[in-house]
């Protein structure tokens, strides 16, 4: 268990240094090659754009795939046809469409477009952000259980799922959130689309990327055939979303068809550790002391945003670091004799454009005054979801039945499976006979 936690820890700590990974892929420039020939290097050729006809195909397969899969959550009750809809995402939207169009990533997309005159989304790109939330605010998370390519990859490689421990599986959740945070910030900036840049399986889908992406991927795979889907429950910032509108949905899967008679069966179902187990009596003594507790964390709500504003803003110059004119501004005021180096493609850009490096500054001074100002936001976000988290580790809910957690379960519909009621046939009935007639 130990070497899991330290595997995870290790990952989380690697997402977090996201500025200085950015900020050194700017750094890595390679310089123009020499030809002793007249071989001149050609112009790069960009793909033409997808035909608007496809991008609608695109989106009514999503809108099939979300329909069908509520129809087989809510109604059908089949696993198996679950998956089978979930093997047609993988191949549509992961290995042919490469990934792309992806409902994960198009919330950097949605943030740009709201923070920069100069950008605007398409109406298949906004349809495919809003369309899974949509769903999930509805019936749950749908769009999890079979319609992302990246949640589902990682949803065939699980072959024995072990439980981490809470405190961990607690703590790795709120990453989500801060990443969430991030990705916005980064995307309303204009500095980088950093869910893409470390999108862990597109280099899986697309047959190719760098070493280091490739790496992760499969370190996320490898790890996800023991700790199941890792980075839907402790990376994804979309699922953080998903999560959100989950909570709130007015229909969800339900582990039994009828009413719940605690046989236990669905106790081990779940490798994701979604079900919620009936509580009992000391657990409802135990939570009247906590309510202290919950006042002091209330109280503490406003003290946690203004300490995770004012820390987060007093690190715009790291965070703004990643920007590539953020990057040039300081890496040619700290070594001006590079604006003597030709060798270096962003310098010799930069030199022939025509402005000095005093308006080059200028143009750093006001990026990193966007950073400064939207760490407040981001600080006061991510000090919220502190609180709420905190909120909830003393919020007692009674429970009398075994039932998915709304916000967790991923409608992946493993725990219908176990589930003996209204199957007469069903080997426990053969144990136990008198559990026939509650069924």
């Amino acid at each position: 268990m130990k070497n899991y936690n330290n595997i995870f820890l290790g990952l989380v700590f690697m997402l977090m240094t996201v500025p200085t990974q950015i900020a050194y892929s700017q750094q890595q420039r390679f310089p123009k090659p020499e030809f002793h020939t007249e071989y001149q290097i050609p112009e790069t050729e960009r793909p033409d754009a997808r035909a608007p006809f496809m991008e609608y195909l695109d989106l009514f397969l999503l809108l099939a795939v979300l329909s069908i899969t509520t129809w087989l959550v809510l109604k059908k009750r089949s696993r198996k046809w679950i998956l089978w809809v979930s093997v047609f995402s993988l191949l549509y939207f992961g290995f042919y469409r490469n990934g792309c169009i992806c409902s994960v990533g198009s919330l950097q997309n949605l943030s740009l477009s709201l923070f920069s005159e100069g950008y605007s989304i398409s109406f298949t790109v906004l349809a495919f952000f809003v369309v899974p939330l949509l769903f999930a605010l509805a019936v749950g998370r749908v769009f999890c259980a079979s319609a992302c390519p990246l949640g589902v990859i990682q949803d065939l490689v699980i072959v024995k799922p072990i439980q981490l421990s809470p405190w961990l599986q607690k703590s790795l959740g709120l990453f989500p959130f801060i990443y969430l945070g991030l990705a916005v910030l980064y995307a309303a900036t204009g500095t980088d689309f950093i869910i893409c840049r470390f999108d862990p399986f597109v280099g899986i889908f697309r047959m190719g990327a760098e070493f280091h992406m490739i790496v992760l991927g499969i370190s996320f795979l490898l790890i996800g055939m023991f700790v199941a889907r890792p980075y839907c429950r402790f990376v994804c910032p979309y699922g953080a979303l998903l999560k959100i509108c989950s909570l709130n949905s007015k229909y969800h899967l339900s582990i039994t068809p009828k009413d719940c008679i605690n046989c236990k069966l669905c106790k081990d179902s779940c490798p994701f550790d979604a079900i919620d187990f009936p509580t009992d009596e000391k657990e409802n003594r135990a939570s009247r002391k906590d309510f202290w507790k919950f006042v002091t964390y209330a109280a503490l709500i406003p003290v946690l945003m203004f300490v995770g504003g004012w820390a987060v803003s007093g690190s715009y110059k790291l965070l703004s670091s990643a920007h590539p004119d953020v990057f040039l501004a300081n890496l040619l005021v700290s070594q001006p004799e590079l604006m003597q180096n030709s060798e270096n493609l962003d310098i010799e850009t930069f030199m022939s454009s025509g402005k000095t490096l005093e308006i080059l500054v200028e143009e750093a001074k006001i990026i990193q005054g966007k950073f400064r100002f939207g760490g407040w936001f981001l600080g006061a976000f991510i000090g919220l979801v502190i609180a709420l988290h905190l909120l909830n580790q003393v919020i007692f809910r009674k429970r009398t039945i075994y039932e998915a957690n709304r916000g967790d379960c991923f409608s992946c519909g493993r725990c219908m499976d176990y589930c003996p009621v209204g199957k007469p046939e069903h080997p426990f009935f053969n144990e136990n006979p008198e559990m026939v007639v509650k069924s």
